[in-house]
């Protein structure tokens, strides 16, 4: 019996936990630093399977790390569960029927990422108990992807310092071996605080936090004018100061999320921001107080794991599906948007992805962020995007949410599984496969070092609610 088809009984045997998991996480929908179940009950299947789990880890209350095996090489698997606020919808329904409005949704499939990285842990642990492979697989239970810069933490608390390789993936709408460079980020609150007073009465009296926010707001959109093309900056006002407005706002808060392709790009862009804010600031007469939110590196792909996963990916080929698959895929469809459906059109009316894409060693990139980042500037990092939904789903959308329990879904998650845990094997039975990724994994650097943009002492940040 081949190695493929060993993992791929071990999670089949498996799957209806993997499964359960999954649904059970998407039914929590819990956001940034606040994932509590959802690490729970992750946590609690490898202390069942048995691995030693660290609980808090990094000193993170939703962050874990399950470890089974000894020495080296050391494998890590990296799994997120965190969900989007405001994305609330009901499953498996081609409307938007939200279960609690302005509630929680995994509009981008973390609940299928988590549970998917599990099973490649699990079958390797198991594979390793049946075969005498030595080593050491761990699951990184990682919290806050979604604008929390979870794994940027945990890379700054030495968590990955040892480990040799790392694997990941993402729910997707096709199915590829990744090899995708992607934007550094951050975050920042920016509070301004004034003097509140009579609007008409006594306006010269007052002094506008809300004066503030917009002018720094226009500054800001001026700066976009004087940045790199590949750089961005998005705002979200957090606190306009009230409701009414006959009264000059005392307080208001607007968020800043900058992003460039390198990360020392974001620490400069983020340097002219903060002066628009301080300047803004002075305009007004009020106070600035300015409060670090979440920050991710740019993203360092690993050519040598990439060719790995594809070959493996290849092995297994894409998912097939029934025709009440198809036709719940095409019924999400109808919901797009005309713009969102000319894509589809574009791709001759693609209902599912049921094809491996080929493989490119030319980078590609996107312009997203990803706290993968961070791991993949001190770890080679291989990822696979493995498709769980309609062709053209938007992400962060009620579309996706209500997907995310499907059969389409699970199927795609324990793909992914089974093409991780066949390529961990591989590299941990061949060592020159490491050496290998290790090597372009310096090129890929060109000299550069990992430098955290997480101000020192700084702590994980949970969602601000107004």
């Amino acid at each position: 019996m081949n190695d493929h088809k060993i993992v791929s009984d071990l999670i089949e045997e498996k799957k209806q936990q993997f499964t359960d998991i999954s649904d059970s996480i998407w039914g929590y929908s819990e956001i940034k630093y606040e994932e509590v179940r959802s690490a729970e009950i992750l946590g609690r299947m490898l202390e069942a399977e048995g691995f030693q789990v660290e609980w808090n880890a990094g000193g993170i209350e939703t962050a874990l790390v399950g470890s089974f095996g000894e020495g080296k090489p050391v494998i890590a698997f990296l799994g997120e569960y965190d969900a989007l606020s405001g994305l609330s919808q009901e499953a498996g329904i081609a409307v938007k029927s939200p279960i609690n409005d302005g509630g929680n949704g995994h509009g981008c499939g973390h609940n299928l990422l988590g549970a998917g990285s599990l099973a490649a842990a699990v079958a390797v642990r198991h594979y390793m108990q049946q075969t005498g492979l030595k080593g050491t697989v761990r699951y990184y239970g990682c919290p806050a992807e979604e604008g929390g810069g979870g794994k940027a933490h945990m890379v700054r608390a030495g968590l990955f310092d040892d480990v040799d390789i790392a694997f990941t993936w993402h729910p997707w709408d096709e199915n590829l071996a990744y090899n995708c460079r992607m934007l550094a980020t951050c975050q920042m609150y920016f509070k301004f605080t004034g003097v509140s007073s009579h609007a008409s009465f006594s306006p010269h009296m007052g002094r506008s936090a809300l004066d503030a926010v917009e002018l720094m707001n226009v500054g800001a959109n001026f700066l976009r004018e004087h940045m790199i093309p590949d750089a961005r900056l998005h705002y979200a006002i957090t606190n306009a100061g009230g409701l009414a407005p006959n009264v000059v706002q005392a307080e208001a808060e607007v968020l800043y999320k900058l992003r460039a392709p390198k990360s020392q790009q974001v620490s400069e862009l983020l340097d002219r921001v903060c002066d628009i804010a301080r300047g803004a600031a002075l305009m007004t007469g009020t106070n600035l107080e300015m409060q670090f939110d979440a920050a991710s590196a740019d993203l360092i792909p690993n050519i040598t794991l990439g060719k790995l996963l594809h070959k493996n990916f290849q092995e297994y080929g894409a998912e097939t599906y029934t025709e009440e698959e198809v036709a719940f895929a095409k019924a999400i469809q109808d919901t797009f948007s005309e713009e969102e459906k000319k894509v589809v059109k574009k791709q001759n009316g693609k209902v599912l992805s049921e094809k491996v894409n080929d493989y490119s060693e030319e980078p590609g990139f996107i312009p997203a962020s990803t706290d993968v980042g961070d791991v993949s500037w001190v770890v080679p990092t291989g990822q696979i995007y493995v498709s769980t939904c309609a062709f053209g789903t938007p992400f962060h959308s009620w579309q996706l949410v209500s997907q995310g329990k499907s059969s389409i879904a699970h199927k795609g998650m324990l793909l992914a599984g089974k093409v991780m845990a066949a390529s961990a094997i591989e590299v941990m039975k061949n060592p020159q496969w490491i050496e290998t990724a290790k090597a372009e994994h310096l090129e890929q650097l060109e000299g550069e070092v990992y430098q955290s943009l997480i101000p020192a002492g700084t702590k994980p940040m949970p969602l601000k609610r107004s």
